[in-house]
């Protein structure tokens, strides 16, 4: 009786020994192990204690070492829940690892990507040298001869291309009012280019970057009113699209693709899409005897050139994903705010030398652009810039 007593003794003890520690089960993912130490010869040794020391002292040193043994089966416990807390501290880590390793892999996408968007600021005029007698499709006179797009930095030209109305097709002209272009010029550099597109001062390299592609698309529209006044605006004649992949190899010693197409050879870069050529608009006159006589203008159009630049990552620029992380986190830290607020200009002059529309696209930060910058590169000078002196 008193075996089972002392068993019930130390059983209490360690139950409440055990009340005492939270129970976590496995709904959270962490899972405790406890222990309940018994043994076939405990009454025994307790019966043997109680006749030869007497039963208080036996019974308190049972009590004693069954509470010890407690302890150490609970620390037991908690070691062997501490492995599983760091066994979940490193899968928090993984987890860590991945969110940072996708959010590095989304800041590279976004840096792999970069495009823009040329509008001319005002209308265009003139894509015939003189107006019509004979119809709002007549297509003599036509001036427009093609589109060209630059850019440059520090005075270097960075990127250019020019496309001209393709001679080889001049027939669709007449028989369809329609015209195509052929690329003849190209200067384009990966390494010069607008990619990585990012705030911070990471340069283009191969050794991280591949597939530079440029993509441009040109559109042409116009508004016009036709012989029972009816006003058609904004609308789009005809869209050019240009798609070149830019290899490394085919790079010079400066890092550039340079492209020039021969008099008489088919064009190496093909310019995808078509347009019609631009509608006049009618406009009624009297001549000089009062008689009234139909005539159709000039044609004035819009053109938009929307360019854009992408690539994709190497696999070693993968594998150093952390370092490169690390190294973008502390450049964050160093770069001024200022540099993340831009300012674009634009302005449009006619060339006569070039006989062409010449639209000037500034691009900086706002701290950059001056007064003395906008003078220097034949820019309008800001209003607040003109109040200052």
């Amino acid at each position: 009786m008193k075996t089972n007593s002392i068993w019930k003794t130390s059983v209490c003890v360690l139950a409440s020994l055990l009340a005492a520690q939270p129970f976590v089960g496995h709904a959270q993912g962490v899972e405790y192990q406890t222990f309940i130490y018994t043994s076939e010869d405990l009454a025994t040794e307790i019966n043997k204690l109680s006749e030869n020391s007497g039963a208080t002292r036996s019974y308190m040193g049972d009590v004693f070492q069954a509470a010890a043994g407690s302890l150490k089966g609970l620390g037991a416990g908690y070691i062997i829940s501490a492995v599983d807390l760091g066994l979940n501290a490193v899968g928090a880590l993984f987890t860590a690892n991945r969110r940072h390793r996708q959010e590095w892999e989304e800041t590279v996408k976004k840096e792999n990507v970069y495009q823009t968007r040329i509008n001319t600021i005002t209308d265009v005029s003139d894509f015939y040298d003189r107006p019509s007698f004979d119809g709002a499709m007549d297509p003599k006179g036509m001036r427009f001869n093609g589109i060209g797009c630059l850019r440059r930095v520090d005075k270097d030209t960075t990127f250019y291309v020019s496309c001209h109305i393709d001679r080889d097709y001049l027939h669709r002209i007449v028989n369809h009012s329609k015209f195509q272009l052929a690329l003849d010029t190209l200067i384009i550099s990966p390494e010069h280019s607008s990619l990585p597109n990012t705030e911070l001062d990471i340069p283009y390299r191969f050794e991280d970057r591949k597939d530079f592609t440029l993509t441009l698309k040109m559109k042409i529209t116009s508004s016009w009113m036709n012989e029972i006044v009816q006003l058609q605006k904004n609308q789009e004649l005809g869209e050019f699209s240009i798609n070149i992949r830019v290899p490394k190899e085919q790079l010079d010693e400066r890092g550039y693709l340079r492209y020039v197409r021969q008099e008489g050879e088919p064009a190496k870069y093909k310019v995808v899409g078509e347009s019609f050529i631009v509608p006049r608009s009618y406009m009624g006159f009297r001549d000089e005897n009062d008689v009234y006589k139909d005539s159709w203008g000039t044609g004035e159009y819009n053109l938009s050139i929307d360019i854009k630049e992408t690539c994709d990552v190497t696999e070693e620029y993968r594998a150093r994903w952390k370092s490169d992380r690390k190294m973008r986190k502390a450049m964050v830290k160093t770069a001024p705010l200022a540099v993340r607020a831009w300012e674009t200009i634009q302005r449009q002059h006619w060339d006569e030398l070039a006989q062409a529309w010449i639209i000037t696209t500034l691009k900086a930060p706002a701290t950059k652009v001056t007064n003395d910058v906008l003078t220097k590169m034949k820019m309008p000078v800001k209003k607040d810039d003109k109040n200052k002196k």
